[in-house]
């Protein structure tokens, strides 16, 4: 009986520490993506994805960009200002924008571009 006892005993524990091994990961795994996830919004713009080296050849061009340019509040206003907005009433873009949103086809976001000023080009160049 007494090796039943102890036989049980180290079981249990052999399969209480792969379980918590386990869970130890899969938090480990969700820590790294979330840090993944921050480290993306620290050196791309969340709309157009485009780098902050890329950015930053202006002064201050990241952050005016991500604030000003391609703010994620403006557009999430935007869509909560069409789906409240009777569908009758939208403008011609309001509606094209409208119709492929509820397609979920996020097309109309500009992946990969940006504007800049004629001022900001000119000193550019």
């Amino acid at each position: 009986i007494i090796f039943d006892v102890t036989f049980f005993f180290f079981v249990i524990v052999i399969l209480l520490a792969i379980v918590q091994g386990l869970i130890i990961d899969s938090f480990g795994e969700l820590r790294d993506k979330l840090e993944a996830v921050k480290t993306d919004n620290e050196t791309k713009c969340f709309i157009c994805g485009i780098g902050r080296e890329e950015l930053d050849k202006v002064p201050h061009g990241f952050k005016r960009h991500v604030e000003d340019e391609h703010n994620r509040n403006h557009y999430m206003f935007f869509f909560l200002y069409l789906m409240d907005k009777p569908e009758t009433e939208h403008t011609g873009q309001e509606s094209a924008v409208f119709k492929m949103f509820k397609q979920r086809d996020f097309s109309f976001f500009p992946v990969g571009e940006y504007f800049r000023d004629d001022e900001q080009h000119e000193r550019d160049d």
